[in-house]
C-alpha cells in the first residue's frame, strides 16, 4: 500500500509560493530585507522606476562632482594670485564696460583676456628634457665644500626649449637656468650647499616650472627625489694614547683584587670556595699546604662624554658650537679604538610639560659616522637638566665608569662642576672641558676633578697630551 502523506504535500507548497513571492520582490525592488545600504537610504519603500531613477541621478552627482572638483584643483595648482586677480578684474571690466557704456573699462577687459589667453597658450605643450639631480657627497663637515649636480638631457631630434628649474637647498631657493640643447645632448651645473652651520639640509628635488611672461600661471613639475646633506661638526684629530687618562688597552691596574686576571699580585693560602685552577702548585710543594695565585683586578676603560645643552650653560652659540665640536672629538676618537663609550646629552623638557624630564638621550656610538650623525641635530635647550643632574644619571645607570668628560661652557663655574664629579661612583676620573672661545687653555687639578679650558678645537689635542703626560 502506497502512503501519500498529503500533509507533507500541503507543506511544500506554501514553501515554494513564499519562495517566488520573494524572488518577485526582489526583481521589483531590487532590494533585500534587512538590507542596509546607500541604496536602501536613497529610495527607501520606493521601487520600480523610481527607485532607479534616484539612484541614477546621485550617481551622475557624484560623477560630476568629482569631474570639477579635480577640474578645480588642476586650475588651482596653476593659476597664482596674480591669474585669479586679473580673471576677476578681466570679468568685472566687461560687466561694467557694457553696462554703462564705459568703452575704456572694455579695452581693459579686452586686455585682461588677451593676458589670459596668452598665459593659456604659455601652458600648452610639456617639456621632454631628462632632467636628474647627483648628491657626490651625502655627509660633510662645518666649512667643507658640498654641492648637487643636476643634470638635463635632451633624448629628441629637437633642439630644446629654455627653461628654468628650481632646486630647494635646505630654506632657500635655487634657480638653474637650462639653455638650449642640442639634439641628444646634455647639460650639466653645479649647485653649491652651505655648510657654514651643522645640521640637515633637505636638498631637492629639482621642480620644472612652465609659467607666462606675466607670472598668471605656473606649472611645476617634479623631476627627482629629495635628497639629505648631513653636515657634522668640526671634529680634531685624537691621537689613540690620548683619549683619556686611561691609556692602556688592556686596561689599568686597580687596587681591588681578584682571583683571576692579568695582573699578578702576590700567592696566598687557600681558602673554601677558591678556584682551583689558581692553584700554584710550586709553591704548595715548598710550603705543603695549598697556595693560589691572587691577581690585580684590570678594567678597560669605559668612557662617558656628557654635553651640556641647557642654554643657560653658554654664553653664546659659538661657545655651543665649540663644545659640540669637543665633545664630537672625544666620542668619535673612542669609538674608533674600539673601546667602550657612552656619549649623553639633557633630555628636553616639554614647553606645556607640568615636570622636569628628569632624564639623558643616549647618542649612538655603533660606528663615528651615525655618533657624528646624531651630533649634526644637536640644539640649545631652554628646559633641559643641569651638568650635575646629567651626571647622576649617568653615574647611577652606567657600570664601570673609568673616565667621564663633562663637556661644557663659561657660564658654569668650578662649583657646578665639582659637584657634577661628586655624582660619579668613587674611582672615576672626571674631566671637565670648559669651552670659552679664544680663551687662554688652562688646565688646573683639584681634588676628584681636572678641569680643562680651550679656546680653540685644537687646544683639546694640547690638553689632552699634557693630562697624559700628568
Amino acid at each position: 500500500m502506497t502512503d501519500r502523506r498529503p500533509v507533507s504535500t500541503r507543506s511544500r507548497r506554501p514553501s515554494s509560493t513564499r519562495s517566488r513571492r520573494t524572488s518577485t520582490a526582489y526583481e521589483r525592488t531590487g532590494t533585500v530585507a534587512g538590507l542596509t545600504n546607500v541604496r536602501t537610504r536613497l529610495v527607501g519603500d520606493r521601487d520600480g522606476m523610481a527607485a532607479d531613477a534616484v539612484v541614477g541621478v546621485v550617481r551622475l552627482w557624484r560623477s560630476v562632482w568629482r569631474l570639477v572638483t579635480r577640474s578645480w584643483d588642476e586650475v588651482s595648482s596653476v593659476v597664482t594670485g596674480l591669474g585669479w586677480t586679473v580673471a576677476v578684474l578681466t570679468l568685472v571690466a566687461f560687466v561694467v564696460g557694457y553696462r554703462f557704456g564705459l568703452r575704456e573699462v572694455v579695452v581693459v577687459g579686452f586686455a585682461g583676456a588677451v593676458l589670459v589667453v596668452v598665459a593659456a597658450v604659455a601652458l600648452i605643450g610639456r617639456s621632454r628634457l631628462l632632467i636628474r639631480m647627483s648628491l657626490p657627497v651625502r655627509r660633510v663637515a662645518v666649512g667643507d665644500e658640498a654641492g648637487v649636480t643636476v643634470t638635463a638631457e635632451n633624448p629628441t631630434r629637437l633642439p630644446s626649449v629654455p627653461t628654468t628649474v628650481e632646486v630647494p637647498v635646505g630654506s632657500g631657493l635655487v634657480d638653474v637656468a637650462i639653455p638650449t640643447i642640442a639634439p641628444r645632448g646634455a647639460f650639466e651645473r653645479a649647485v653649491p650647499v652651505p655648510t657654514l652651520r651643522r645640521g640637515v639640509l633637505d636638498v631637492g628635488p629639482v621642480t620644472g616650472v612652465r609659467a607666462d611672461p606675466v607670472g598668471l600661471v605656473r606649472r611645476e613639475l617634479v623631476w627627482t627625489e629629495r635628497e639629505q646633506v648631513i653636515v657634522h661638526p668640526r671634529t680634531v684629530a685624537i691621537p689613540a694614547t690620548s683619549t683619556g687618562l686611561v691609556r692602556d688597552l688592556e686596561g689599568q691596574a686597580t687596587t681591588d683584587l681578584s682571583p683571576a686576571d692579568i695582573s699578578f699580585h702576590a700567592i696566598r693560602e687557600y681558602m673554601p670556595g677558591d678556584d682551583p685552577r689558581t692553584i700554584h702548585w710550586k709553591s704548595t710543594a715548598k710550603t705543603g699546604a695549598l697556595m693560589v695565585r691572587q691577581f690585580e683586578d684590570t678594567r678597560r676603560s669605559h668612557l662617558v662624554v656628557a654635553l651640556g645643552i641647557s642654554r643657560t650653560e653658554f654664553a653664546d652659540d659659538e661657545e655651543f658650537e665649540l663644545a659640540v665640536s669637543a665633545a664630537a672629538s672625544l666620542g668619535s676618537r673612542a669609538v674608533r679604538d674600539g673601546r667602550e663609550v657612552t656619549v649623553v646629552v639633557s633630555e628636553r623638557t616639554p614647553e606645556f610639560a607640568k615636570r622636569p624630564v628628569y632624564a639623558v638621550h643616549e647618542l649612538p656610538t655603533i660606528t663615528p659616522t651615525r655618533l657624528l650623525d646624531d651630533f649634526a641635530t644637536v640644539s640649545l635647550a631652554d628646559a633641559c637638566l643641569p651638568v650635575a643632574e646629567v651626571a647622576r644619571i649617568v653615574g647611577n645607570d652606567t657600570a664601570g665608569i673609568s673616565v667621564a668628560f663633562l663637556v661644557v661652557g663659561s657660564t658654569v663655574e668650578l662649583p657646578a662642576l665639582r659637584l657634577a664629579a661628586t655624582r660619579f661612583p668613587i674611582g672615576v676620573e672626571v674631566v671637565a672641558v670648559i669651552c670659552e672661545p679664544e680663551a687662554v687653555p688652562r688646565f688646573v687639578r683639584v681634588p676628584g676633578l681636572t678641569v680643562m679650558t680651550i679656546g680653540y678645537l685644537d687646544d683639546l689635542r694640547l690638553a689632552l697630551h699634557r693630562s697624559a703626560a700628568a
